[in-house]
């Protein structure tokens, strides 16, 4: 992999894994539409170092509610630091166990199946909606409702769902405060993306070639610097209500998709 392709999917992961547009679903996208062979390469190395420079981007962002947690977590002592960390924990639970149990099955899922993709993009666009529409509230995240966001979660593992637009507005919709929602949906998925990181670098199908130092580094710099400011973004958007923009973009999308299949 050259430089200038490291760039780009540093680039596009960094945009992608916050914005509630379905990194997944343009993906098969981009394989029907340009076929597998003229993507840009990349190996499991790049894309660990590319999840991995998101998650320090979400640190970066909440790094002293991040602390906040760890110390809740460390002195078990039961205050909202404690208790959010508890909530975090429990959100993660349906996602692991399907990615677990079911890695075979979801591995299938991912054949350029448009159809599905424009389907489930319009349902990202739909939820966006209704949750742009939701009145303010100041109601916090309780362990239904983390369970729940949870789920929305491991649900956002089919393409063309977006896991940051499914759990955002799914904390919505249950009436939580918007930038709470955001925030819970930012933070819940970093011990996830480091779980995974791990995994994977445990793993014998990691290799490091010395060609791809500098691509690394270049790919890890971009993803992190566009993943600060896609996160500071969407914190802001949701904030002030303006998901009815990405919720028009996935109707387009997934429009497009569908028609394309006929």
């Amino acid at each position: 992999m050259d430089i200038i392709n490291a760039i780009i999917l540093g680039i596009i992961q960094g945009l992608t894994e916050f914005l509630p547009v379905s990194s997944s679903g343009h993906l098969e996208i981009f394989k029907v539409l340009l076929g597998e062979n003229k993507m840009p390469s990349e190996s499991l190395l790049m894309t660990v170092i590319l999840h991995f420079a998101t998650a320090c981007s979400t640190i970066v962002i909440f790094k002293n509610d991040i602390k906040e947690l760890i110390l809740g977590l460390i002195t078990f002592e039961k205050n909202d630091s404690f208790w959010f960390s508890v909530k975090i924990l429990i959100s993660m639970i349906p996602a692991v166990l399907i990615g677990f149990f079911l890695e075979a099955e979801i591995e299938l899922l991912f054949s350029g199946d448009l159809l599905i993709v424009g389907y489930m993009l319009i349902l990202t666009g739909f939820l966006l909606f209704m949750a742009d529409k939701a009145k303010p509230s100041e109601k916090k995240i309780n362990i239904k409702s983390s369970i729940i966001i949870g789920i929305s979660q491991a649900i956002a593992i089919i393409p063309g769902i977006s896991r940051s637009g499914a759990t955002i507005s799914t904390a919505v919709l249950l009436g939580v405060d918007k930038e709470n929602a955001a925030k819970f949906s930012f933070l819940m998925v970093v011990p996830l993306i480091f779980g995974k990181v791990l995994k994977d670098l445990t793993s014998s199908e990691v290799l490091v070639n010395n060609n791809e130092i500098l691509p690394l580094i270049f790919g890890f710099i971009f993803a992190f610097i566009t993943g600060i400011l896609a996160c500071k973004w969407m914190i802001k958007l949701v904030k002030n209500s303006k998901l009815k923009y990405f919720s028009i973009y996935c109707f387009i999308v997934g429009t497009l998709s569908i028609i394309s299949t006929l």
